[in-house]
């Protein structure tokens, strides 16, 4: 069985910082490719952050210089840095692990290009 929980969410202020962090069980990372996505009020889901099984990443161009996406395979747990963040960074955001082949069907998280989803965790940023 595949669990993915998500913790480090939170209220910032405007140019502050946060690191989302998200603990997976029942699988491994070299097999698994692994994303963030966020849903804000009256928004889509979207892809945030990704990083493949080899360690490719990809950015959404919003979060592109502000967002780190890494990975640790010890503790099998994937982490989100997020700097300068902006009150349009206010979501839930949502750790995944895929992909699969499957387009998107849905706006709402989750969204079927991932097979797991863990719970989502609030982040909350105040002008």
């Amino acid at each position: 069985e595949v669990q993915l929980v998500e913790s480090g969410g939170g209220s910032v202020q405007a140019r502050g910082s946060l690191r989302l962090s998200c603990t997976a069980s029942g699988l491994t990372f070299d097999d698994s490719d692994m994303a963030w996505y966020r849903q804000g009020p009256g928004d889509d889901c979207e892809l945030v952050s990704s990083i493949s099984a080899a360690g490719t990443t990809y950015y959404a161009i919003t979060v592109k210089g502000r967002f780190t996406i890494s990975q640790d395979n010890a503790k099998n747990t994937v982490y989100l840095q997020m700097n300068s963040l902006e009150p349009e960074d206010t979501a839930v955001y949502y750790c995944a692990a895929g992909p699969t082949p499957i387009q998107a069907l849905r706006a709402i998280c989750p969204r079927p290009e991932y097979n797991y989803w863990g719970q989502g965790t609030q982040v909350t940023v105040s002008s």
